[in-house]
């Protein structure tokens, strides 16, 4: 409680400032925590169990205080999930000698004294009498503290609840038994299938060639398109793209936002329990007859492509594009290959990228592209200044502006054979150091603008434009707000689906009237 838990009572004296008002609260709050530790361990630890549950919570604990003081992130279910769900070299990015130093002193030390100790057992009755004790003193001593200051307790309680998302175990601990609980809340067991009476009807004489780019961790506000000072967007802005200034993600992780913007729930709706058993976007233009093909160059799909044909790029062996990390552009090497061997259907490419994945910044594009300097090579962000964090996330920013102007280029080409069109669409953004926060993943609820204001961009061939696209209504429409509820309807209108889920007002393009 005292070591591993400075985030938690650094943000309560952010609310609560150390003054004589506030200090009798403060000191009491410590007791009533610790209290509450000690009730929960209480019920796990006892003879044969003690030293393995404190040792594991010791342990925990020391990198969940690691992350929560360096970050400012939150250990929620969905973090946890995206934790799970990420690749080796994602998580070594986050490996680093303060880290070593946290689970050395907050986690191994202690642990080897609980190892050692002896731990002397007094019978049956007599611990059952001691531990009943025990539990009634800490509930009446917490309980006590609570009533004795009820009106800062009921402030606490009513208007800052997100104050206990950083309480360190106990946070984790709740995180993490709803996770393991989700398989057990499913709605239903079997697949849901949606979209089965999807086709292409016979008036769309025209083959589509849509490019979907999911990107990663990208902020709305660093792309120059959307008005940045910076020139982040020098190939873009040439291309004829449009850029929609005002879209908000489904969630704060990868995890929750991917799963969700090709899900039919909205994220009002969405549970990745019930996203797991229903189909999705892929599935539904899949029954349309549709051609789909997943690329990704991060950690997975989440789950959305697993019943599509997918590819992994992340390593040399099928990426031609491999430095000191396998690079987004080498999902392009064979597209056109695959384009040429589907000759009959509609295509639909989603490329996954690694852009901007933190906290390694640095890694996410060659050296070419190192354009802002100094740069921050490390992954401990709160080391570097504002300055370098800034310049190496925007190099990053950088390389998917060419990234990009190579999906059109490559769209371009085919262009006279289909009507080609491309979106992008970032999964959330990231903090960079405002308001002492870094990274992404805290509760939407209390997440700042920075991690889910989103880029979104599209482009569209000359054909694509001419014959099924309003391009100036369509210009009208983008300082609009949307979402990535949007995304699964604006897909099927680009691919001209006809079907009973798609509805028309969540199209983000207006269409050139049959």
């Amino acid at each position: 409680m005292l070591f591993g838990n400075m985030a938690f009572f650094s943000n309560i004296l952010e609310v609560y400032p150390v003054k004589a008002g506030n200090i009798l609260f403060l000191l009491s709050l410590g007791v009533v925590f610790g209290c509450f530790i000690v009730f929960l361990l209480s019920l796990v630890c006892f003879k044969y169990t003690i030293k393995p549950v404190l040792i594991v919570v010791l342990m925990v604990s020391s990198f969940a205080s690691y992350f929560m003081d360096s970050y400012n992130v939150i250990l929620s279910d969905d973090m946890i999930a995206n934790a799970l769900q990420t690749n080796f070299s994602e998580s070594a990015d986050l490996l680093s000698w303060k880290l070593v130093l946290y689970v050395l002193l907050l986690g191994v030390l202690p642990s080897f004294y609980v190892y050692r100790v002896q731990v002397i057992n007094a019978g049956f009755k007599s611990e059952l009498g001691a531990r009943l004790k025990l539990i009634v003193s800490v509930v009446v001593i917490g309980f006590g503290s609570v009533l004795a200051l009820g009106d800062f307790y009921s402030s606490f309680f009513r208007e800052h609840k997100q104050l206990r998302f950083y309480a360190n175990p106990s946070y984790y601990v709740y995180s993490s038994v709803k996770y393991s609980l989700r398989d057990f809340n499913r709605e239903e067991s079997v697949l849901k299938v949606i979209g089965e009476d999807a086709s292409i009807p016979p008036a769309d004489v025209h083959r589509e060639l849509v490019v979907m780019v999911v990107g990663e961790t990208a902020r709305y506000d660093r792309f120059s398109l959307n008005g940045y000072s910076r020139e982040t967007n020098p190939l873009l802005k040439d291309k004829g793209v449009l850029s929609y200034t005002n879209v908000w993600s489904c969630g704060t992780s990868t995890a929750v936002s991917v799963p969700c913007m090709f899900s039919t729930y909205g994220r009002s709706d969405f549970d990745g329990d019930k996203a797991d058993v229903t189909e999705n976007l892929l599935d539904v233009l899949r029954h349309a007859g549709v051609n789909v093909l997943w690329l990704d160059n991060n950690s997975s799909s989440k789950g959305v492509a697993d019943r599509v044909e997918n590819q992994d790029y992340r390593s040399s062996s099928v990426n031609p594009d491999c430095d000191v990390e396998c690079r987004d552009a080498g999902m392009l090497a064979r597209l056109q290959e695959y384009v040429d061997q589907h000759p009959v259907g509609d295509i639909f490419i989603v490329l996954h990228q690694m852009g901007n994945h933190g906290p390694a910044y640095y890694k996410r594009y060659p050296k070419a592209f190192e354009r802002f300097t100094p740069v921050c090579r490390s992954n401990q962000l709160e080391s570097c200044s504002r300055e370098e964090i800034d310049n190496t996330y925007d190099n990053a920013i950088l390389y998917t502006d060419y990234f990009l102007s190579k999906v059109i280029e490559l769209l371009d080409d085919n262009a006279p054979e289909f009507e080609s069109a491309m979106l992008y669409v970032s999964d959330h953004g990231e903090s960079l150091g405002e308001g002492g926060i870094y990274l992404h993943g805290l509760p939407y609820m209390i997440a700042p603008e920075e991690q889910k204001h989103v880029p979104l961009i599209f482009w569209f061939s000359d054909l694509y434009a001419l014959d099924d696209v309003d391009l100036e209504s369509v210009k009208l429409k983008t300082a609009g707000k949307y979402s990535h509820d949007n995304i699964f309807h604006t897909v099927l209108g680009l691919l001209e689906v006809d079907v009973s889920v798609y509805d028309a007002s969540m199209d983000m393009i207006d269409h050139v009237a049959e």
